[in-house]
């Protein structure tokens, strides 16, 4: 009896299992999950643990083993989903970005917001001109550490922070200006606020890039935004489309498809290759809830998607959750007293090292800082005339790019780089945030740049140390062949071309299996159903089966004994 209550109880501690998720503002929150607790659990649990009510907008984010990032699905089991070896780790993350942040009903949500917008800023998915930078890191000093004290803040108090991966001396005065001048006597929420605001009006918020191809092999990035679905290219955006102009999202393989049906019944085809399957998967399940959320009215609207035209082929996947205008509709009857908000002061982050204590820009020799200066977010002019992923690593923020640009050539007259009015290029969002105001000849040196390795910086959100050289040096390896194309856009439309004869000869084969069995059931059987009797009973059957079938059967009878005989005369 006593071995039968041990064995019992073993068996229910192996079934439990210990997860760890990171927080927004860099904590851990730990719990146990049975194996068999759907995602919808784990996120119930944290949205309670956090007090949140509008916890639509966020998910929960984990990479496997093969380094492939996904968001939990909340309808499946946890376990199941993570096919790695427990403890589980997994991060606390904006999935949906709020159209308006400024429009939350509770300060909770906007804060959650605001830690998201600030980490997309650190990590440079977020890009924006040395005004805004200050402003914003203005914002963000103000929400943390209140009102400038000259007892408090001795000189060069902002150097201490670091807002980006790289910044000057030059901007850090100007954001201690702004600080000391503008926004003394806002509170936390209302610099929150302020800074969501700011942040809205970026060409970039809400942008979180997937490396792909063209079907000439160029590089590009494929993001899904509040307001549609973006292509970015070289430096600027080539395809700008509104949700309302995606008909369908679909893919084969590494192969994503995206139909668009624009004015004048305009229709296109957009195809673009993803670096694995698994990449391209993610991708286009990003872009189905992406649409759902922010297209649809009501979320009685969402239908099961397909990657393909055929019922036993491809993946199938519904968005299970509510959309946007039915999460407005809710948080506005939220009736409550506003939750105690514990804000986290600016302390290193796991994925910000060295965030308190980052170089400046000043600390890197002249000739490669102005390098480093022009190779990075030349502007968004370009962006407006037209108006979330697979883990790409780097080293560290601050070093990575520098061997890049030691090529760069260095000019007799120095000259301060600006983030210029041209385009966004995503291969520079690991580079430093430039913070000059004066012009530069921006297009050459950018092309030397973007011959460098692509590199989106990508938190470190599913291991807990840091990875070593030897992994470090296989991700650059792997990235870098990424980034230099493959020249295989004609060989795999040619298999794709291959592939889909042999499907078409296998579904003709299948039918005509089929038909065939169809036509021995109702020749051959007995089978007394009323609708193989009126086909029977029909005279176009009748005459087959005597003209056509029977001397066909004969004949085939025949051809069987002969072969029979043959075979036991030898």
């Amino acid at each position: 009896m006593l071995s039968r209550l041990m064995s019992g109880s073993s068996r229910s501690l192996e079934r439990e299992y210990s997860c760890t998720v990171r927080l927004l503002d860099d904590s851990e929150y730990t719990c146990t999950i049975q194996r068999d607790a759907k995602g919808q659990y784990l996120f119930d649990l944290l949205c309670h643990h956090l007090n949140l009510l509008e916890k639509d907008y966020f998910g929960i984010r984990f990479v496997d083993p093969d380094k492939q990032r996904h968001w939990l699905e909340f309808t499946k089991s946890v376990v199941k989903q993570l096919r790695s070896q427990p403890p589980f780790t997994m991060c606390f993350r904006v999935k949906f970005y709020p159209a308006d942040p400024a429009a939350l009903k509770e300060e909770i949500t906007r804060y959650l917001v605001f830690l998201q917008i600030k980490r997309d800023l650190y990590h440079g998915r977020l890009l924006c001109k040395t005004s805004d930078a200050a402003l914003l890191a203005a914002y963000i000093l103000q929400a943390e550490i209140g009102d400038y004290d000259p007892g408090k803040h001795p000189e060069g108090y902002s150097s201490k922070f670091q807002f980006f991966p790289k910044h000057s001396e030059k901007l850090e005065k100007k954001i201690a200006e702004i600080h000391k001048t503008e926004l003394s006597g806002q509170t936390p929420a209302t610099s929150e606020l302020n800074f969501l605001r700011k942040a809205q009006t970026l060409e970039t918020y809400g942008v979180d890039p997937h490396p792909c191809k063209d079907v000439s092999g160029n590089a590009a990035f494929l993001a899904f935004t509040p307001f549609g679905f973006v292509v970015l290219q070289g430096n600027k955006r080539v395809h700008f489309i509104k949700w309302n102009e995606v008909t369908k999202l679909k893919f084969e393989g590494k192969t994503f498809y995206l139909y668009v049906s624009q004015k004048e019944e305009k229709k296109i085809i957009l195809t673009y290759f993803a670096p694995t399957p698994e990449a391209c998967k993610h991708l286009w399940k990003c872009g189905i809830e992406n649409q759902a959320f922010y297209k649809l009215e009501k979320s009685s609207q969402v239908r099961t998607v397909s990657s393909s035209n055929l019922f036993f082929k491809g993946s199938r996947f519904r968005y299970s959750g509510r959309v946007a205008k039915e999460v407005m509709e809710s948080s506005a009857k939220i009736k409550r007293e506003p939750p105690e908000i514990h804000r986290a002061g600016m302390v290193p982050s796991r994925s910000c090292p060295s965030i308190t204590h980052g170089p400046r820009l000043s600390s890197v020799p002249r000739t490669r800082r102005r390098a480093v200066h022009i190779s990075i977010m030349e502007g968004l002019e370009s962006l407006r005339d037209s108006a979330h992923s697979t883990p790409v690593r780097s080293s560290s923020h601050g070093d990575t790019f520098l061997p890049h640009v030691r090529s760069s050539r260095a000019d007799s007259n120095e000259r301060v780089a600006v983030i210029a009015d041209e385009a966004y290029s995503p291969a520079d969002s690991v580079l430093p945030t430039p913070v000059a105001e004066h012009s530069l000849e921006l297009m050459l040196l950018s092309r030397q740049i973007n011959g460098a390795t692509c590199s989106i910086e990508e938190e470190k959100e599913s291991e807990a140390s840091t990875p070593t050289a030897a992994e470090v040096e296989a991700l650059g390896g792997e990235l870098r062949a990424l980034c230099q194309g493959h020249g295989g856009p004609e060989e795999e439309q040619v298999n794709k071309f291959v592939l889909s004869v042999l499907r078409l000869l296998l579904v003709t084969m299948g039918l005509l299996f089929v038909l065939l069995l169809l036509l021995i059931i109702l020749t051959e059987s007995d089978l007394d159903i009323a609708f193989f009797r009126d086909i029977r009973q029909t005279p176009e059957f009748e005459q087959f089966h005597y003209q056509y079938f029977c001397p066909l059967r004969r004949w085939f009878a025949c051809k069987i004994r002969s072969v029979v005989s043959l075979l036991i005369d030898t």
